[in-house]
């Protein structure tokens, strides 16, 4: 297994995650994390797969100096236009995690790694790079796939099959990621290196919503009760992504 790129999914993946509730969720929730954490001065933000740049262009409005980490050609080219559009400035660096050290000498005040690790061959590879791309006194803010709701999800239809063979993997073209994060071992893995100071789920009830209760819902209240039952502990463990916001130790 290698690391997955996206060159010839772009524009499905673009329309696939941000076209609907599910993408403007996710940037909420995002958003009102960061908007609850951050302190009001500019920082040096590095956002390593930067995708498309939605959190990125966010930051950048917000007054902040981005920098756009993005291996895959395709990705990088719209988030290139949509900064164009919205006249907004960013340095933008075609590369794979595995290069930033190297092109990257002094370390960030954020550091933003949304959606990588499922897609990584070895996620925990990435953790000591992202400690060193991060300041002493910076943040890391670390979303991911979170297989404890991909197994409820499963349960939910029906599919135990798949559940007994623990069949989670994407597999070929899919845009289900190939390695969903175990948030028990991620967190023994963060353990020697980060305080997680924040944890909030992200669509913690959209998904598992019937599709005709969802076609009916106003996105205004899906937005109002995902952000207000996020860190719900009940309920936060059940966000299809998990949000992490770490400080290194």
């Amino acid at each position: 297994m290698s690391d997955r790129h996206f060159d010839e999914l772009a524009t499905r993946f673009a329309e696939k995650i941000y076209g609907g509730a599910k993408g403007a969720i996710r940037l909420a929730v995002l958003q009102a994390d960061l908007a609850e954490t951050l302190p009001d001065r500019p920082l040096r933000v590095l956002d390593v797969g930067a995708g498309l740049g939605h959190m990125s262009l966010w930051l950048a409005q917000r007054g902040h100096q981005v920098t756009l980490a993005e291996p895959a050609e395709p990705m990088l080219a719209g988030a290139r236009q949509r900064f164009a559009e919205a006249g907004q400035h960013a340095t933008f660096i075609q590369a794979p995690w595995q290069d930033l050290l190297g092109q990257l000498p002094e370390p960030f005040d954020l550091v933003l790694c949304h959606a990588v690790l499922e897609w990584l061959a070895e996620p925990a590879a990435i953790l000591p790079v992202l400690h060193q791309l991060t300041a002493r006194d910076g943040w890391l803010s670390l979303a991911f796939y979170n297989k404890d709701a991909l197994i409820y999800r499963n349960l939910l239809k029906g599919h135990f099959r798949k559940l007994r063979k623990e069949r989670f993997a994407g597999e070929g073209q899919s845009l289900t990621p190939q390695q969903p994060l175990d948030p028990h071992e991620l967190d023994t893995q963060l353990a020697a290196n980060w305080q997680v100071e924040s944890r909030s789920g992200v669509r913690v009830f959209h998904d598992y919503m019937p599709p005709e209760f969802q076609a009916k819902a106003e996105l205004i209240d899906l937005l109002e009760m995902e952000l207000a039952y996020r860190r719900h502990p009940n309920f936060a463990g059940l966000g299809r992504y998990l949000h992490w916001i770490c400080r290194p130790t």
